[in-house]
């Protein structure tokens, strides 16, 4: 059994719960135990995950998250930092699974945060499940 730490980035609280509830079903879907901790923003979650990767509690991570476009040049900073740190850190080795959301408006966001519809966190938290199970393997 595996433990997993979802990390959220808790801006939009309505779109945040329908996220973690898709993460949480298909974790304990899957048989597994989780915990939650959040964070102000998607560029705070990898660091989140780094930290908490040292205390060696977790097995894999899913970050979630929402960041729509708005009327300045902060949307492309946000999604691509947020997604480079976490890249960064699959490439050292952590298995996460990355549901932080990058859309036009708020009505794309729903459309893939609704476990009934995109259900894009209990795919983050597969494509943990999945990566986790792949390290496993070449561990043997």
């Amino acid at each position: 059994m595996a433990h997993l730490l979802i990390v959220e980035a808790r801006f939009y609280d309505h779109l945040n719960d329908l996220l973690v509830e898709g993460a949480k079903a298909a974790i304990e879907a899957a048989g597994h135990t989780h915990e939650t901790i959040t964070v102000p923003g998607a560029l705070e979650v990898p660091g989140a995950i780094a930290l908490a990767a040292e205390s060696e509690a977790y097995d894999a991570f899913v970050a979630l998250g929402v960041v729509i476009r708005g009327e300045t040049y902060h949307f492309e900073i946000v999604a691509g930092e947020s997604a480079r740190g976490i890249m960064a850190l699959t490439m050292d080795g952590l298995c996460i699974g990355n549901g932080i959301l990058t859309t036009e408006n708020e009505a794309q966001a729903l459309t893939r945060a609704r476990p009934s519809e995109g259900d894009k966190g209990g795919g983050a938290a597969q494509a943990a499940l999945a990566m986790l199970a792949l390290r496993e393997r070449f561990a043997k």
